[in-house]
């Protein structure tokens, strides 16, 4: 890791790749030779050939992540009618006629099902009970009782850490999960760091951009917590282990570290739980490579702008803006969430 000013921090590609073994190399090397001839039917498409060729990736895939127990994907542990649930939701999410909204809708629904992988499976033995007070109250007022899952030990340690900005969603989302699983209905304290790639740069000599002037964060109220990533998707790793690094090197250290993802790669995958051995990564779905530029393939475009909608480049927009373009239905929904960001933010 380099320090390039007093207020930005940046940890380049070649670090990462550091961190891969042979055997991880050879595995992502095979994968890009897969795809590279699947990619080979696509135009004109030829279905049946690129069905096949997926069908084989997958058994790749799915022997790696045997082989990496921190690396825990979706349709790998999940049952068939699971399985089959979350890869409705991944076409969906990469469907091009997707609109924003929709968008938004399938985020929600693919972060609850990670949440329930991460923290509800197996079916835990010991139950909890939410006791409602329901609106019927002829002739006394009613009440409901509902087991679900004891976790509080799980989730009543976490600190939501946030890579702005497409990731901002994704972690009240999660946020708004511990809450309605707590028994206190704990709310997450958020930890906010601004940090980019530099999307001038290639794969192979990309660079990571924390800027701590715009990040937002109590290092105190970080150290040995339950750190929770959620970021719609993983291409690189280079965000999640640049935060992490720079947090280690303050001497601040988690309790543990969860790195949640809708689509990951599996480079990023690889470097991540190599990087971070005490990080466990949660994925819906793993792609098979990256492009030159970094982008999963096939992956889903640029997540951040299908969640949060373009910056214009000469008006980008700061934090509280972009809460404030998610919309009424969004801001009542997270309303404590919300709170707690907004506290980090002007405290």
């Amino acid at each position: 890791m380099k320090f390039r000013t007093e207020d930005k921090i940046i940890l380049k590609a070649e670090d990462l790749d550091g961190y891969l073994t042979e055997k991880d190399l050879s595995d992502i090397d095979l994968l890009k030779r897969m795809y590279d001839d699947t990619m080979k039917h696509f135009e004109p498409l030829e279905e049946g050939k690129v069905i096949e060729n997926f069908d084989r990736m997958g058994k790749e895939l799915q022997r790696i992540v045997a082989e990496n127990p921190n690396l825990k994907v979706y349709p790998f542990v999940a049952d068939s009618a699971d399985q089959a649930e979350a890869s409705r939701l991944i076409s969906k999410l990469r469907d091009l006629d997707t609109c924003h909204e929709e968008f938004v809708y399938y985020s929600q629904r693919a972060y609850e099902m990670l949440f329930k992988l991460a923290y509800t499976q197996p079916a835990e033995s010991k139950k909890g009970h939410i006791v409602v007070k329901t609106p019927v109250n002829n002739p006394c007022q009613n009440y409901a009782v509902h087991k679900i899952p004891d976790i509080d030990e799980k989730i009543g340690n976490s600190v939501m850490c946030v890579m702005l900005r497409g990731a901002l969603l994704p972690s009240i989302i999660m946020s708004k999960e511990i809450e309605e699983y707590s028994s206190e209905k704990y709310v997450t304290p958020f930890a906010l760091f601004k940090i980019n790639r530099d999307d001038t740069k290639h794969e192979d000599d990309m660079e990571y951009i924390l800027n701590l002037k715009k990040s937002f964060f109590d290092l105190h109220e970080l150290d040995g917590k339950d750190w929770i990533f959620a970021d719609p998707m993983n291409a690189t790793g280079g965000s999640l282990v640049t935060v992490v690094k720079y947090l280690q090197a303050q001497g601040i250290k988690p309790k543990s570290i969860k790195f949640f993802n809708v689509i990951s790669a599996l480079k990023g995958s690889l470097r991540v739980i190599r990087a971070l051995p005490n990080c466990t990564c949660y994925t819906l779905w793993l792609d098979p490579v990256l492009n030159s530029k970094a982008y999963i393939m096939p992956g889903l475009g640029d997540a951040g702008d299908r969640l949060n909608g373009c910056d214009k480049k000469e008006s980008p927009r700061n934090i509280i803006r972009l809460i404030a373009d998610y919309g009424a239905s969004i801001s009542t929904l997270y309303h404590n969430q919300l709170m707690k960001i907004e506290q980090t933010v002007l405290d």
